[in-house]
């Protein structure tokens, strides 16, 4: 494959007509199909030369005849890059994109895992979760409980006295937020303890653990420094991973069939169902729609659902007011004419994906390899069955989100990361007597189960359990009507008054849940069950005791204890 640069012009013009190119480099002259970024280039070929393949690649532009080059080489490529087609007279050029990135990325993933391998360790580990799970304070507590480590004794590093010492350093990513540990820790342990904020964009914190060996060379070796760094991010915008696999049209039919008779979406559908797709594009109109829409995902979380997709309309951000939010799901049938509301609705909703979805995975998720998903199941459970149901489909597409596997030493160097370890993790297991924890963990269990099969097949340890990151209540048990009742005691959030609570008894068998639930019940048959919210507890905590949790050492063993 000869290059451009030979023989040409300062002005990178291609003299020789014999290769087929006669017209020069310019760039942004053409609309390409697929996001494109500034650094890719177009030639524009005259229609006698069919089949040639351009490329563009740090600087280097080259050319050659697609008989000579197979499709299948480009698909040997780390990352696959998105091909964009320009028709000029007859001709066609296939323009390679982020063929610079993608090598770029592999060279970093390859300078990584070298250096993980053989200095200091990386374990990367994502945190997500759906609204109201604890995002916030599971990190805050899982940082406070390694950094002082009494109430750890199932992570066996820390039992068996082989972590030396535990420490904050500067995260590697200078572009992302730190995430706040010292106000949140402040909040939850202070004089007048209370809930820290919740998540609202990407954060990252670094914890480096110094720890000596264990095995047969424990003599022989010093202790290794191991870097934890923890990323914290909305799992809205995890569940819009799934969109990437699908049209607008087929989002479109689906997101409407599904909410179609919430009271929540009344509004919205009251006007979704009118209008006519097919007619000019109105953005009065579709504002209108994106507003409504976004305000059916604000209250569709708040009763418990868990399908609120997109997620940057539950946290838009800097994005608020842009086109790339300015869509919403309306009937369709068939094709539409250019200029008509339904084809600018699909162009924004390929935007969301290009602009938004793709580089949230690209800079972020497809570097992590060990992730924990919370999940407030009580607070679906206590919703009601078509809650259940909807909370188990979004654990089915977090789980389709992620690309589960063993990393070892040439798969991290050559394809990439994939994620090893996935812990599915059912909040606030406080707020029920320990006598009903093992009831909880079945349910997630059962919730997870298909996901869970698919991650085990492809290679990835995975767990559920019940926990709860910060106690924020004590047990007790109580007389009533003649029986005694397992309790829990805690100081309620909206008065501050100390109460007794039960909140119901969990079947010993999740199906006694999900039947319901995947039958479509409005509601359970022979019980209810109530959530009531806890205002944290005021601590008195000793020297070198973390704050009280429930299970979070054996969490922790299970996502990086292997790695200690």
């Amino acid at each position: 494959m000869g290059h451009l640069t030979h023989g040409m012009h300062a002005r990178i013009r291609a003299p020789r007509r014999r290769n087929g190119v006669i017209a020069r480099l310019q760039f942004g002259q053409c609309r390409f199909h697929g996001p494109l970024d500034g650094r890719q280039v177009n030639l524009t070929l005259p229609s006698h030369k069919r089949g040639t393949v351009i490329f563009y690649f740090e600087g280097i532009a080259g050319h050659v005849a697609a008989s000579n080059l197979g499709l299948a080489n480009w698909q040997s490529l780390p990352v696959r890059p998105m091909l964009g087609v320009q028709r000029a007279g007859g001709g066609t050029a296939l323009v390679i994109s982020r063929i610079a990135d993608a090598i770029w990325r592999q060279v970093e993933t390859a300078q990584d895992t070298v250096s993980e391998t053989f200095f200091e360790p990386v374990i990367r580990l994502g945190v997500t979760g759906l609204a109201r799970a604890g995002k916030t304070v599971f990190i805050t507590s899982l940082v406070a409980n390694l950094l002082d480590r009494g109430r750890m004794p199932g992570l066996l590093a820390a039992s068996e006295g082989r972590i030396e010492a535990a420490f904050l350093q500067p995260q590697p990513d200078d572009t992302v937020p730190r995430f706040e540990y010292e106000s949140h820790l402040s909040a939850m342990t202070g004089q007048h303890p209370h809930w820290p904020d919740s998540t609202r964009t990407i954060s990252e914190l670094r914890l480096s653990l110094k720890v000596r060996p264990n095995g047969l060379l424990a003599g022989l070796q010093g202790p290794r420094t191991i870097h934890l760094d923890i990323v914290d991010y909305p799992g809205e915008w995890l569940l819009d991973l799934a969109l990437m696999d699908r049209s607008y049209e087929e989002w479109s039919k689906a997101t409407l069939e599904r909410i179609k008779d919430r009271d929540s979406a009344h509004d919205f559908m009251g006007l979704a169902r009118d209008v006519d797709a097919t007619r000019a594009h109105d953005e009065p109109l579709a504002q209108d729609l994106a507003g409504r829409f976004a305000r059916y995902l604000t209250q569709a979380r708040a009763q418990g659902f868990s399908d609120c997709t997109p997620g940057r309309f539950l946290l838009p951000g800097d994005l608020a007011g842009s086109p790339v939010l300015t869509f919403a799901p309306v009937p369709t049938t068939g094709s539409s004419k250019r200029g008509s509301l339904h084809r600018e609705m699909a162009r924004r909703f390929e935007a969301y994906k290009n602009q938004v979805v793709q580089p949230f995975f690209r800079d972020h998720f497809s570097r992590i390899d060990r992730q924990v998903v919370l999940v407030d199941a009580l607070g679906a459970i206590h919703q009601g069955p078509r809650a259940v149901e909807d909370l188990r489909g979004a654990m089915g597409d977090i789980l389709g989100a992620f690309r589960p596997g063993q990393n070892g030493f040439l798969s991290s160097l050559l394809g990439g990361k994939k994620v090893e370890k996935i812990l599915f993790a059912a909040t606030k297991a406080d707020h029920l007597h320990h006598s009903q924890h093992p009831q909880l963990s079945a349910i997630m269990q059962a919730l997870t189960r298909d996901a869970r099969d698919r991650a085990q097949y492809a290679g990835a340890g995975t767990q559920a359990m019940a926990i709860a990151a910060l106690r924020a209540t004590t047990e007790a048990s109580m007389a009533h009507e003649g029986e005694m009742l397992d309790v829990v005691r805690g100081r309620l959030l909206e008065t501050g008054k100390e109460a007794a609570f039960y909140p119901g008894a969990l079947p010993d068998d999740p199906s006694h849940l999900l039947n319901p639930a995947r039958q479509g019940a409005d509601k359970w048959l022979d019980q209810d069950y109530q959530v009531m919210r806890f205002a944290p507890a005021p601590l008195n905590l000793k020297p070198g005791d973390g704050p009280p949790h429930i299970r979070l050492d054996k969490a922790a063993e299970f996502f990086f204890g292997d790695r200690l």
